[in-house]
C-alpha cells in the first residue's frame, strides 16, 4: 500500500509537470498495475514510467542488493593468479531464495549478474525455483544460462530428480528435491542438507583460468563451488561472458546437479 501511495503521488507530480490533461485514464492503469505488493513480470526493466517508479523496490548499495526485505550481498573475487584452487576466495550470501522471476531477473540484473561468482550463485536459486514451479525456474535458467541448449541439459536431469512420476519406485533415491541446498555452505548429508543462514555460496578459480571462446565470441571463466554434498567439494562451474556484454552466463555446470549423496533425516526446506 505504501509502494502504490508512493507510486500515485509520483505519476500526479509527473503529470503535472507535463501538462497532461487525461489524468484519471492514466492513474487507473497505474493502480491497476500497482495494487499487489509484487512486481509485475518485466516491471524492473521495461525502461517506461511505471518501470523507473518500479525500479524503486531494488535498491544496490555497493555490493549489495534489497529486495523488499530480500538480500543479497557479494564478496571477494575470483582470481586465478592466487593458486587458491581447494579454499573459497569468494562468496555470495542471501537471506531467501527469489520469490520468482520478477525477483530473479532483478537480481540478476541489477547485481549477481555483473560478476563470475554472483552469477555462479545463481544455480542454486534456479534449481529451487525450477523444483517449486518448473515454468518459472524454466524461464529462470533461461536468463542465467548462455542458450536454449544449456537449459535444455539442465532442464532434462531435473525432471527427473527433482519431480517424483508414477514411474517412481517408493522411496525412489534417485528423486532428491533437497539437490539446490546440497550447493550451499553448511549444506551435508548428516544434517539433512540444512544449510547455514544467511545461505551462502563458496567459490574459488580453477587451474583451468580463463580461456577464449572464438566460436561464440567472448571469454569462459573457469570456477569451483564448494559444497559438501558430494565425494569432491569442487563443484566445477564455466561462466561465459560474450565481447561486448556486461552480464555473465552460465555456461555449464552438471556437476551442480548430478546425484548427491542420500540425505539422512528429513529436509527442512529452503526460505
Amino acid at each position: 500500500m505504501k509502494r502504490l501511495f508512493i507510486t500515485i503521488l509520483a505519476v500526479c507530480t509527473c503529470l503535472s509537470l507535463t501538462g497532461c490533461d487525461d489524468v484519471q485514464k492514466i492513474l487507473g492503469a497505474v493502480i491497476s498495475n500497482l495494487s499487489s505488493d509484487t512486481p509485475a513480470e518485466g516491471e524492473i526493466n521495461n525502461g517506461g514510467l511505471l518501470g523507473n517508479l518500479a525500479a524503486a523496490d531494488v535498491t544496490v548499495d555497493g555490493n549489495t542488493l534489497r529486495y523488499g526485505n530480500h538480500t543479497y550481498t557479494v564478496s571477494g573475487e575470483i582470481d586465478h593468479s592466487s593458486g587458491q584452487f581447494k579454499t573459497p576466495t569468494a562468496t555470495v550470501t542471501f537471506t531467501n531464495v527469489p520469490s520468482g522471476y520478477a525477483e530473479f531477473e532483478a537480481v540478476y540484473q541489477g547485481l549477481l549478474g555483473k560478476s563470475v561468482q554472483g552469477t555462479a550463485a545463481m544455480i542454486p536459486m534456479a534449481l529451487e525455483l525450477y523444483a517449486r514451479d518448473a515454468g518459472e525456474g524454466e524461464r529462470c535458467l533461461s536468463l542465467l544460462c548462455n542458450g536454449p541448449a544449456t537449459v535444455s541439459e539442465i532442464t532434462g536431469i531435473l525432471k527427473q530428480k527433482l519431480v517424483p512420476s508414477r514411474f517412481s519406485p517408493e522411496n525412489d533415491s534417485y528423486i532428491q528435491r533437497y539437490l539446490p541446498a546440497a550447493v550451499l555452505k553448511g549444506a551435508v548429508p548428516s544434517n539433512a542438507y540444512t544449510p547455514s543462514k544467511p545461505y551462502t555460496v563458496e567459490m574459488c578459480p580453477s587451474p583451468n583460468g580463463v580461456k577464449a571462446a572464438p566460436l561464440t565470441g567472448g571469454t569462459v571463466t573457469y570456477i569451483y563451488i564448494l559444497a559438501g554434498g558430494w565425494d569432491t567439494y569442487q563443484r566445477a562451474v564455466d561462466v561465459f561472458l560474450k565481447d561486448g556484454d556486461d552480464h555473465y552466463k552460465v555456461f555449464n555446470c552438471p556437476s551442480c546437479y548430478t546425484q548427491c549423496k542420500q540425505i539422512r533425516g528429513t529436509w527442512p526446506g529452503l526460505d
